[in-house]
């Protein structure tokens, strides 16, 4: 391992491509490889041994390949089993939550909705989280079944998703919110949508700079900034269809190859 070693990357499928964008980004030099697990997507409604267990399985293949950090690009992994990987791996490893403290500390109306799998938000971690600012504020927890699957299949400005996130939000319209969290790092590919059907006065949070800000910070501390000037290289893999990847990180950029990959 190096510094010109590649970050790593892995979630339960394409959404996390949502943290990835935002940490090359911030981070230009860096090799990256993704790992899209969207044969066994969605996580979010797994049992949590499962979830530990697919963790551990991307997390293996990432270090197989060489990577020098690894960030785990998906809420549901995080929150249950980022702990399990930090104990058991030899390399820093990144995780991402949902983006509580922002939105109860800045909320006017003390309401606001997160919007996330079932995984996360009956996940320890979530609910430790949630309690440390929660104190008079109503939080509003919706469990976004469906949207992942839909994603998955490429459909995330289809007329199926608008009418199934008008249901969902319901709840929270309802309580007067004016921040929503997006608690799954599939959500922001629902951004055009979800801005159709909230408020304006309604701010949207996720988590992908906050990532990208700690995985920067990891990175300095631990000396594995990239200080090469050579081109950087990204590797993206599906083991479903790498096509609906491939249109999400637009594969036509010179230095990014998007393919399959059974793991």
């Amino acid at each position: 391992m190096s510094n010109s070693s590649p970050i790593g990357f892995f979630d339960s499928g394409v959404g996390g491509t949502s943290i990835w964008k935002e940490v090359i980004q911030l981070l230009p030099r860096e090799h990256s490889i993704y790992l899209s697990d969207s044969k066994n997507a969605p996580y979010g409604e797994k049992p949590i041994e499962e979830i530990i267990a697919l963790s551990k399985k991307n997390t293996e293949k990432l270090l197989a390949m060489g990577c020098k950090i690894i960030v785990v690009a998906c809420n549901t992994a995080t929150t249950n089993a980022i702990q399990i990987l930090r104990d058991t791996y030899p390399l820093p490893i990144i995780g991402i939550e949902p983006a509580i403290k922002p939105a109860a500390l800045k909320s006017q109306t003390k309401s606001i909705g997160i919007l996330a799998t079932k995984g996360t938000l009956s996940s320890k971690l979530f609910s430790k989280t949630s309690e440390l600012y929660s104190e008079n504020i109503n939080i509003i927890e919706v469990v976004g079944n469906g949207l992942v699957s839909l994603i998955e299949q490429g459909r995330q400005n289809s007329t199926e998703i608008k009418e199934l996130l008008s249901k969902l939000l319901k709840p929270m319209l309802d309580a007067r919110i004016d921040y929503l969290v997006l608690g799954c790092s599939h959500y922001p590919y629902l951004l055009p949508v979800l801005k159709e059907i909230l408020p304006a006065d309604v701010t949207i949070i996720d988590s992908g700079e906050a990532v990208a800000r700690q995985t920067k910070k990891v990175l300095l501390e631990n000396e594995l900034m990239n200080t090469s000037a050579n081109n950087s290289k990204h590797i993206l893999y599906s083991n479903a269809d790498p096509d609906i990847l491939a249109k999400l990180v637009a594969a036509e950029e010179n230095n990014l190859e998007v393919t399959y990959l059974d793991f």
